[in-house]
């Protein structure tokens, strides 16, 4: 809104021509979600907590009991943030900004109505999981097909470390990409089990995405680096922006001891956003990397269930996903939480490197 409406008087004040700069606009897309977030956070807090719309603890761990009761939902808070900011500082003329909020918003859907399902009508298991999972790969199908269909952007697949390696999958780019989007929304929604565990390693994960997008959308930057170059994608930066800043405000209070939890609405709309951004700036694989702690938590799921299975009962963990077996092993929660976001910040440096090795 703020773009559409003080970039045309640029043409009678050079002053304006400052909102035509990608950058200038996603740092204040970030201060000013950021700021929304602190100024509702209480108020939205307040909302849960009148609504009784809190946390039920089901898990094994003795801690955890007490947090029952503690208002969850709190994605909502991030979601209102975040589209706030971007309203007011993003071009919705950019056909990629529009699909960008599109996947947000859409899982954040699929992830509130689980919430409620759960919270509201006491459910404890919310949508089935074929029916969610469906969900997933509806809003997730639409976004790519509209993707692929966009002039400009390419459903070639980009490996790191080799520069001249990118096969052009064509109609198969649809299936890895779904895998990519409704996996990555899955493994945010496993991580999302401490407090402040989830979030922190999220924003660190947006910060790069911004990187990795920016320079995707920037023509001499993508050829100087030898990446992928995606015309007009460097608008969703300020998307990116806009939600580091929301991310930031929410973890205010979600850090430790956690005020309020995201829900489902939060960290499936948070996952497959990621996700999203990773296939939008042509950095599939890369995400692997730079999501790798969220990749851990899941293959640690996946490891448990299948260990049990073939052994007739045994346990690989004491408990899955993996944060949790570190808790039973007498870990503060603060302190599991702390190292986990160390070694999210370590990958980010390791993904971020794969743009010059090359």
């Amino acid at each position: 809104m703020i773009y559409h409406l003080l970039y045309p008087l640029s043409d009678t004040a050079t002053l304006f021509n400052v909102f035509q700069y990608i950058t200038f606009r996603s740092i204040y897309a970030l201060l000013t979600s950021l700021l929304l977030s602190l100024i509702l956070g209480p108020v939205v807090l307040s909302w849960l907590g009148r609504l009784k719309w809190g946390q039920r603890i089901q898990d094994d761990v003795e801690n955890h009991v007490q947090k029952e009761g503690t208002p969850t939902m709190g994605g909502l808070l991030i979601a209102a943030a975040h589209t706030g900011s971007v309203m007011l500082w993003g071009n919705w003329s950019n056909a990629y900004m529009w699909v960008a909020m599109f996947v947000f918003l859409g899982f954040a859907a699929i992830g509130f109505l689980d919430d409620y399902i759960k919270v509201v009508k006491r459910r404890n298991k919310g949508l089935t999981k074929s029916g969610k999972f469906l969900a997933q790969l509806l809003i997730a199908g639409i976004a790519v097909a509209v993707l692929i269909l966009l002039p400009g952007y390419s459903s070639k697949l980009y490996f790191p470390f080799f520069k001249w390696l990118h096969p052009d999958l064509g109609w198969f780019y649809l299936p890895f990409s779904l895998l990519v989007i409704v996996g990555s929304s899955n493994a945010v929604n496993i991580t999302d089990g401490l407090d402040g565990l989830a979030i922190g390693p999220t924003v660190v994960v947006f910060a790069c995405l911004a990187l990795f997008i920016y320079v995707a959308g920037h023509v001499h930057l993508a050829d100087y680096l030898q990446v992928a170059h995606v015309p007009g994608v460097g608008e969703v930066t300020v998307f990116c922006g806009s939600l580091l800043g929301a991310g930031l405000g929410f973890l205010w209070f979600n850090a430790y001891p956690a005020q309020v939890f995201m829900g489902d609405v939060g960290s499936l709309s948070l996952g497959g956003t990621i996700g999203f951004l990773g296939i939008l700036a042509k950095q599939e694989l890369v995400l692997v990397i730079l999501g790798g702690l969220f990749v851990l938590e899941t293959l640690s799921v996946v490891f448990q269930v299948g260990y049990f299975k073939m052994t007739g009962g045994k346990r690989l963990f004491r408990m899955a996903p993996i944060h949790h077996h570190f808790e039973l092993q007498g870990i503060p929660e603060a302190k599991i939480i702390v190292r986990f976001w160390i070694l999210s910040i370590l990958l980010a440096m390791i993904a971020l490197s794969t743009l010059k090795l090359r």
